[in-house]
C-alpha cells in the first residue's frame, strides 16, 4: 500500500487512512468519509488497510476543531497521532475503537484556553452525548493535559472524563485542573445513566498534579465501574482526595505514590475481591479543614474477601490540624460480613494525640473478620482501634 501525505485544513497528515464508506458507526462517529481536502489538495485513494492519522497542534484556537473533525473522519481502528501544542476552546471528542498517542508527554500538550472553562479536555464521546451505554474500548497515551485552572475559574474542568470499557490510560501527565484529574463514571454529562457495564480497564503510569478536587476519581451510582487497575501512577497536590473510589469492587490499586493532599489519600468504598497493595503514602489531610482523615479508608461489602498489604503510610508533614482525626488505615463494613486481610503494612506517625494507626469497626448489624499480622506502627498516638462485633486473627 502507497502512504500518503496530504494538506488539508485540519493540518493534518493521513498515513494509510483508509476512506471507505459504509463503516460501521461507533460512538456517533461519522466514519464514512475523510474531511473535505483544500481545493488542488491530494486526496487519499481508498485502501483496505488502517493507518495512522497525523493531528498537528498550531497552539491556536483553530487546534480544537482540527482534532474533533480528524477523529470524527477516521474509520474505526485508527491510531490517532498528535505532535506539538495544542489550544483547546471546546472537548476533544474521544470516539470508542480508536487509539488516541502523543510523541511524549514533554513533546505534546493539551492546554485549556483563557475563560473557556470547558468540562473536560477529553471526554468519551457518549459521555458528552449523554448515552446509556458504555464506550467501546480506546486508549490514551504519552501526552500532557493541562487544565490552566487560573485562568478558569468558572467551572470545574476534569482532565480525561473516561467513559468506556477494556480501556487504557498510560504514561499521561494531567496538570492544572480545577476539578479532577481523570474521572471515570457511570453517568452522562447530563447525568444519564448505563444500562451496560464498564469493567476491565487500566490507569497506569500516569503523573497527576494540582487538581482542584480528586486526582483520580471513580464515580459510579449504580455498581457498574468495576475490575479495573489503578497503578504504578503519581498523584500530588489534590484539593480533597487523591484517589477516590465510590466503588472498588474487583479492582486493584498497586504501587501508586501519593503526596500534598487535602483529604484521603485512598479512599476506596465497597471493597469485594479487592486489591490495595504497595502504595506509597507521604501525607493525608493537609488542609485546613477539620475531620477524620485517612490514608487509606475502606469499606467492605459482604460475599467476598478483599486484601490491603504492603502499604508505606506516612504523614510527613505533620498531623496539624487540632481538631482533626488522622487514620492511617481504617476499615468499616457496609453490609453482611466483610472479611478482610490487613498484612505487611508500614505506619510511622507524628506522635500527636490526633493519631490513630490501625481503625477497624463496623456499622449497624454488620460483622468484620479481619486477619491484622505483620504490621509496624510507630510514634502513633493509638496504635489500633477494635470496635464492636469485630474478629480478629492472626491468620494461619
Amino acid at each position: 500500500m502507497r502512504n500518503l501525505a496530504i494538506t488539508v485544513p485540519a493540518v493534518l497528515s493521513l498515513v494509510g487512512l483508509c476512506a471507505c464508506n459504509g463503516l460501521a458507526q461507533d460512538d456517533g462517529a461519522r466514519t464514512s468519509t475523510a474531511p473535505a481536502a483544500d481545493p488542488g489538495a491530494v486526496t487519499p485513494e481508498r485502501s483496505e488497510g488502517r493507518g495512522a492519522v497525523e493531528v498537528i497542534g498550531t497552539d491556536s484556537l483553530a487546534d480544537a476543531t482540527r482534532v474533533n473533525a480528524a477523529i470524527a473522519a477516521s474509520p474505526p481502528g485508527s491510531e490517532i497521532v498528535f505532535r506539538g501544542t495544542f489550544l483547546l476552546d471546546q472537548t476533544v471528542r474521544l470516539t470508542g475503537r480508536r487509539a488516541y498517542r502523543g510523541e511524549s508527554r514533554s513533546g505534546t500538550l493539551f492546554r485549556q484556553a483563557d475563560g473557556v472553562n470547558l468540562p473536560a479536555l477529553m471526554a468519551s464521546s457518549v459521555f458528552l452525548d449523554d448515552k446509556t451505554w458504555t464506550g467501546s474500548p480506546i486508549s490514551i497515551r504519552h501526552l500532557k493535559l493541562d487544565g490552566n485552572a487560573k485562568n478558569n475559574t468558572e467551572a470545574a474542568t476534569t482532565g480525561i472524563v473516561l467513559r468506556a470499557w477494556l480501556s487504557v490510560v498510560e504514561d499521561v501527565h494531567i496538570a492544572n485542573m480545577s476539578g479532577d484529574g481523570l474521572r471515570l463514571t457511570n453517568l452522562g454529562i447530563g447525568g444519564a445513566k448505563l444500562n451496560t457495564t464498564q469493567v476491565n480497564g487500566r490507569i497506569s503510569g500516569c503523573f497527576i498534579e494540582r487538581s482542584g478536587r480528586h486526582g483520580v476519581f471513580v464515580e459510579d451510582t449504580q455498581n457498574k465501574v468495576t475490575d479495573w487497575i489503578l497503578s504504578d501512577s503519581w498523584i500530588a497536590g489534590s484539593g480533597a482526595d487523591g484517589i477516590h473510589l465510590d466503588n472498588a469492587a474487583g479492582w486493584c490499586v498497586e504501587r501508586n505514590h501519593i503526596y500534598g493532599v487535602k483529604g484521603n489519600a485512598i479512599h476506596a468504598h465497597r471493597l469485594f475481591a479487592t486489591s490495595i497493595a504497595d502504595n506509597y503514602i507521604e501525607g493525608f489531610g493537609e488542609g485546613e479543614e477539620a475531620g477524620a482523615w485517612y490514608g487509606i479508608r475502606a469499606t467492605l461489602q459482604g460475599g467476598a474477601a478483599s486484601t490491603i498489604c504492603g502499604n508505606r503510610i506516612f504523614n510527613f508533614h505533620g498531623e496539624k490540624q487540632p481538631a482533626s482525626d488522622y487514620r492511617y488505615l481504617g476499615v468499616l463494613v457496609n453490609y453482611g460480613t466483610g472479611v478482610v486481610s490487613v498484612t505487611g503494612n508500614a505506619i510511622r506517625g507524628k506522635g500527636t494525640p490526633r493519631g490513630t494507626g490501625l481503625h477497624y469497626t463496623t456499622l449497624g448489624e454488620t460483622d468484620l473478620v479481619v486477619t491484622s499480622t505483620g504490621n509496624i506502627v510507630h510514634n502513633v498516638h493509638t496504635d489500633r482501634v477494635v470496635g464492636d462485633r469485630v474478629t480478629l486473627s492472626a491468620g494461619l
